[in-house]
């Protein structure tokens, strides 16, 4: 069912959306997201959720405005394992880019883990080219509350916006 998608809208992500996250990540994961909406309320970055009709959050896309000079930095993109595949990850992604550029920012980057083919594939279609690659690593909670630490190389990428 390619394209095929309900009416959502973009937002900013907030704390009434979090126990609509869960299929998001762990629970460490949701609950750091109540720091990203801090975050994100001192404008510092931007944490947007694609939404259903009835409010719900179905996708998730952090921007962060600090790490790189003219740049605006997507992570933690992710949509409903259930929904995926039905262009809410090309939306969120170009209401990204609308944010980056109303910043005066010339580009947005992302970095994707080079297994994760997937994602890349829609990167590139979206115009995105590859400029390096670089580690990154972060805490992983497994269903028994063990924190583990994920290491993985990823791909970094880069699009020139208007």
């Amino acid at each position: 069912m390619t394209g095929i998608r309900p009416a959502l809208t973009v937002r900013a992500l907030t704390d009434a959306d979090l126990p609509s996250c869960g299929w998001s990540g762990s629970a460490k994961h949701v609950r750091d997201l109540v720091r990203q909406v801090r975050r994100a309320e001192s404008g510092e970055i931007d944490y947007l959720a694609a939404c259903t009709p009835d409010g719900h959050p179905v996708a998730l896309c952090g921007i962060d405005y600090a790490s790189a000079p003219g740049a605006g930095i997507l992570w933690q993109l992710g949509v409903h394992p259930d929904l995926r595949s039905r262009g809410i990850g090309t939306l969120l992604i170009r209401a990204a880019e609308r944010r980056i550029a109303a910043r005066g920012l010339g580009r947005a980057e992302l970095a994707v883990e080079e297994d994760n083919p997937r994602a890349r594939a829609l990167y590139e279609r979206l115009g995105y080219g590859a400029f390096g690659r670089a580690p990154d690593s972060w805490d992983v909670e497994d269903a028994d509350g063990t924190l583990h630490r994920h290491e993985t190389m990823c791909t970094l990428m880069r699009k020139p916006l208007p």
